[in-house]
């Protein structure tokens, strides 16, 4: 997610950084696993300082980085659990008060067994259209 005209106060402020990053994981449905990690840097322009941080949850995490002087933030959710894309959109916009955002959302691992129960199924389907019977030890290992 990619915000513009947010509110400068906020974006320089490591400590509303780590508040957003320590709560928003519950907001979205999602478990945080460690405290968030936030820092401010100083990039090679002076206009690209900021504050950048990180927490660590158990579907993945959850990234910021802020440009202050641009008025720009950008937020990554990286899950593999499904979440209200919208509405975390909406949460997040309005925690730093945005004007305008673009959100990106992609789907990743498509091919990655969230269940494997469900997964082992489907490869036992398979084979048998195959006409392949595979015994439930070789399914196991």
């Amino acid at each position: 997610m990619d915000m513009y005209g947010c509110n400068k106060k906020k974006l320089k402020d490591v400590n509303f950084v780590y508040s957003f990053l320590d709560e928003l994981p519950a907001l979205v449905g999602m478990t945080k696993i460690m405290p968030p990690y936030t820092f401010a840097y100083n990039g090679l322009k002076p206009e690209d300082w900021g504050v950048s941080g990180i927490v660590l949850i158990a579907e993945s995490h959850i990234s910021i980085h802020t440009f202050p002087e641009k008025g720009y933030a950008s937020v990554d959710i990286f899950s593999c659990k499904e979440f209200d894309v919208e509405s975390a959109s909406d949460i997040i916009a309005s925690k730093f008060e945005a004007k305008t955002y673009e959100r990106n959302f992609l789907m990743r691992g498509r091919h990655f067994p969230k269940d494997i129960w469900r997964a082992k199924q489907a490869v036992e389907l398979e084979r048998e259209r195959e006409g392949t019977k595979v015994k439930e030890t070789e399914l196991e290992r």
